[in-house]
């Protein structure tokens, strides 16, 4: 799922690209996109596009007479720019943005449908929209301790919580939560002050740092590989791999189809955590420290 690094890459690239600019229409292939009737997108047709910006994971774009479209990628969902009127591909193409200048596609993989598009009228509606996380990058540590305790829950669910936190998924929140040092299975109530600074310091410059990082990788381009997963990550995506801090190779956790990465050595003191389905089928084989790991 593009987190908010990919989203604030595409709109870097997008404000370059149509911020004063006519929208001449937009056409939807995929019915279930569409989770609104009123405005309709025939409503869009000439409106002068006045801003753009992200509103959790969400791609919001601001066009005259107060119109907002509102893009939700979901996990699946990319953007890609291309010349005016272009065809929308056959097969994962869900809807096309003609510009003055250009056509922007919206394509998702898979089969399933998940990436939604609404259009709205006023900032009143559109801020139904916004889940409520909290902007870590603006916010202050005082804030941030009180979004990060509201609910009981381990420290992994709390960041990519979308209520909690403004557009950390389960990427940057294992990378988080490995420059803070901290395990992700760690219930939050049991955090110190200082680790809860360690948290907040972490997400702040694991969030600018991958932002300045995708920017610049896409230049004056439009994204084109957006992926959950980098060479230069730490942790995520690395399972196997040795740390870059203390070399303990990275392990994993799978839970509902998703997957939390992390380094025994330097967030669990050593303790391989339990992976629900591994450990299930290995029982008593199961390691539980890196040198039962390293013996097997």
């Amino acid at each position: 799922m593009p987190e908010l690094p990919e989203i604030e890459a595409y709109n870097h690239a997008l404000r370059t690209r149509i911020v004063d600019h006519a929208l001449v229409g937009v056409r939807v292939r995929s019915v279930s996109l569409l989770r609104t009737y009123d405005p309709s997108p025939t409503d869009l047709a000439g409106q002068r596009v006045r801003g753009v910006r992200r509103m959790g994971k969400r791609i919001v774009i601001e066009l005259d007479d107060e119109l907002f479209i509102v893009l939700h990628l979901m996990v699946a969902g990319r953007l890609r720019w291309e010349a005016p009127g272009a065809a929308i591909p056959k097969r994962a193409g869900l809807a096309a943005f003609d510009f003055d200048d250009g056509t922007l596609i919206l394509t998702e993989a898979g089969t399933k449908r998940r990436a939604s598009l609404h259009i709205v009228r006023g900032e009143t509606d559109l801020h139904a929209l916004d889940p409520g996380g909290l902007e870590v990058q603006t916010a202050s540590l005082e804030d941030f301790s009180a979004a990060l305790l509201t609910e009981r829950h381990t420290l992994k669910r709390t960041l990519t919580d979308a209520r909690t936190f403004s557009g950390i998924g389960g990427a940057f929140a294992d990378e988080v939560l490995f420059r803070a040092r901290l395990s992700p299975t760690q219930m939050n109530t049991n955090l110190s002050d200082d680790e809860i600074e360690q948290i907040y310091e972490a997400t702040r410059a694991v969030l600018d740092d991958w932002e300045a990082i995708r920017i610049a990788e896409t230049g004056e381009d439009f994204p084109k590989k957006v992926t959950a997963f980098h060479p230069e990550m730490a942790v995520h995506g690395k399972f196997g791999e040795a740390c870059p801090v203390c070399g303990a190779p990275i392990q994993r956790i799978v839970h509902g189809g998703r997957e939390t990465n992390y380094c025994p050595g330097c967030q669990t003191g050593g303790r391989i955590l339990a992976d629900r389905s591994l450990s299930r089928i290995l029982k008593d084989d199961w390691p539980k420290t890196l040198e039962e790991l390293e013996a097997q």
